[in-house]
């Protein structure tokens, strides 16, 4: 015999928002956060995250990569930074002093891509 109770309803809301919750609803773009360098993390499940980032003029951001080795290659635009090399368990601060649109790909990871607009 199946028994009803009142709190299965609870238990149901209750377990909807924390999978709301745990999903984000990002959808990977970050405007400028105030107080703090915009970090973007190289994963392992081969993604830069977030992949769309918003900064001001003159703002640094920091690549971050873990054990699996990943390097960041700006597309041919003018006033982009330098590209950042193979690197593995490093973080890389670059610093965007032109407005404009930044996009980045991880040579060694084809499809592994991220943009950057600077305002």
């Amino acid at each position: 015999m199946h028994v009803y109770s009142l709190r299965t309803p609870r238990l149901l809301a209750t377990f909807g928002i924390a999978l709301l919750a745990a999903c984000g609803g990002s959808s990977g773009s970050t405007e400028p956060q105030p107080g703090g360098q915009p970090t973007v993390q190289a994963t392992p499940s081969l993604q830069f995250t977030p992949n769309n980032l918003t900064v001001a003029v003159g703002s640094s951001v920091t690549f971050a990569f873990g054990s699996i080795a990943h390097n960041v290659f700006f597309d041919n635009t003018q006033g982009a930074p330098s590209n950042i090399g193979d690197k593995s368990n490093a973080s890389v601060t670059v610093t965007f002093n032109t407005a404009g649109t930044y996009v980045y790909n991880c040579h060694l990871h084809p499809g592994m891509q991220g943009t950057v607009v600077v305002r």
